[in-house]
């Protein structure tokens, strides 16, 4: 979907567009909230504002974050899923997929190297595989956290009911992974089958937050059906929710998926919008996705340069990774695990970055703890 900037018919109508747009980026920088219809204006005349929304994006992420890059240990466990979103390439009714799921050894195999190799975070990813119950992953969790007791276990197993949420936290996870895809009801019911539920994807991320979890959302860039006006209720959602990570990405089609012929999201739009989330939630940790090194070979250092400081780097069984192609061509399926690791070391610091052993946690600045305190008085939640 092309989100075009408008064609200006006059010098008056130049300066009245860049007196709006000095405003609505000041107020950006400044109060990190834009209405949803100003959100659409910056997305709409990005062309103006990119630079400058990039460069204030790299101020308030050093002023943070430093110079840092966290890793996060990917290890995608099961490709078996029950859901038959239109996007996915593991989608359950595609047949020409070789499905897979990793054993309790093969995941803790994982793991070991994962920290040898200074990773401080796993993060469990999978289809919503019906055999990885409650049964099966509170035994392998606990011994994850017993294991490494100063690592984060990091979720990304979909939707679940909140008992099983509850029950998972308890044996040791702390984060939780659920890309909402897209906040406006309708365009969600496009991306999916009737059976699946946009307001219980949205429960589904307030539940885990009253859970504990540090919780994580996203969505896709330039996904079929997509206008400004869906990024803008996008942008708002994570501006009001606060989601401790946000995973963008662009869309990528797959061949054996419904949206095989649609075309993919850009990387000019989607380092745009990094940019935008970094201003409109500062302390966000916001990963420089494998969709955008799939579309460009430089893509995850220009989302560095946009304002990410997160990259998840592959540590499934070099075996099954072409199995978990959730779209076309997908990068690093084919190195191992110390390849990767070494290839980011040297990328983030060709964009001035440092790879960290981190756990990578989310750090608050001290305005946005006062507003966090008077959000949660406000609330009752204390």
């Amino acid at each position: 979907m092309f989100f075009g900037c408008c064609i200006l018919k006059s010098g008056k109508e130049r300066e009245e567009v860049e007196e709006k747009l000095k405003r609505i980026t000041g107020k950006l920088i400044r109060e990190h909230s834009l209405e949803e219809e100003e959100y659409r204006y910056l997305i709409d005349h990005r062309e103006e504002v990119r630079d400058r929304l990039a460069r204030e994006a790299r101020r308030v992420t050093e002023q943070i974050y430093g110079d840092e890059i966290f890793v996060r240990g990917l290890i995608e466990f099961t490709n078996i899923c029950r859901n038959d979103c239109l996007y996915c390439g593991i989608r359950n009714s595609n047949e020409n997929v070789e499905r897979y799921r990793l054993t309790e050894k093969q995941i803790l195999d994982c793991c070991a190297e994962g920290y040898e190799l200074g990773y401080r975070t796993f993060v469990l990813q999978g289809g919503e595989d019906g055999y990885f119950s409650d049964e099966v992953l509170v035994p392998l969790i606990r011994k994850i956290r017993r294991e490494y007791p100063e690592c984060a276990i990091t979720l990304s197993i979909g939707e679940r009911e909140r008992a099983s949420y509850q029950a998972l936290f308890d044996a040791g996870a702390d984060r939780y992974l659920l890309r909402h895809e897209t906040a406006d009801e309708g365009h969600y019911r496009k991306l999916h089958p009737e059976r699946m539920s946009f307001r219980h994807r949205m429960n589904c991320l307030r539940e885990l937050r009253e859970i504990g979890y540090a919780v994580g959302a996203g969505f896709m860039v330039g996904s079929p059906f997509q206008t400004s006006r869906e990024l803008a209720e996008d942008l708002k959602f994570i501006e009001t929710f606060r989601p401790e990570m946000c995973g963008i990405g662009p869309f990528i089609p797959h061949r054996d998926t419904p949206f095989r012929d649609e075309p993919a999201g850009t990387l000019e739009l989607t380092c745009f919008l990094l940019s935008v989330i970094r201003l409109a939630w500062p302390s966000v940790l916001l990963p420089a996705t494998t969709a955008l090194g799939t579309i460009d070979p430089r893509g995850r250092e220009k989302g560095v340069l946009s304002g990410a400081n997160v990259v998840m780097p592959n540590l499934s069984p070099t075996e099954v990774r072409r199995n978990y192609e959730l779209y076309n061509d997908k990068i690093c399926m084919g190195d191992e695990s110390a390849q990767c690791r070494s290839c980011l070391d040297m990328r983030m610091r060709t964009v001035g970055r440092r790879v960290v052993t981190d756990r990578g946690d989310l750090r608050r600045t001290p305005r946005e703890e006062v507003n966090e305190e008077e959000s949660r008085k406000k609330n009752g939640t204390e």
